[in-house]
């Protein structure tokens, strides 16, 4: 039988990236690896992530939640260093 840490281990996503579409779709954090691993695997989706992360940080900054936002920007950083098709040339 997989447990969750065997599942992360082969999806293509950290931790911080699989808390920031739990947070941002309403999920625990299982649905959220399942509809990760899809998303990286399927055309468009890992821009899709990457929005899903930005509009994490935008929620944080609207509610003053500093270290969640640096806690989210850290797994876009992330996002963007593994997966480098995904950079956009504008800032948060």
């Amino acid at each position: 039988m997989l447990t969750y840490e065997d599942c992360l281990e082969l999806c293509e996503l950290n931790q911080n990236e699989i808390d920031a579409i739990a947070e941002h779709e309403h999920i625990d954090r299982l649905q959220a690896l399942a509809v990760g691993d899809h998303l990286v695997h399927c055309r468009g989706g890992e821009t899709k992530i990457r929005k899903m992360i930005i509009d994490d940080i935008r929620h944080a900054q609207r509610h003053g939640d500093r270290s969640h936002e640096v806690r989210l920007r850290q797994a876009l950083g992330h996002f963007i260093k593994t997966h480098p098709h995904q950079r956009s040339p504008g800032r948060l």
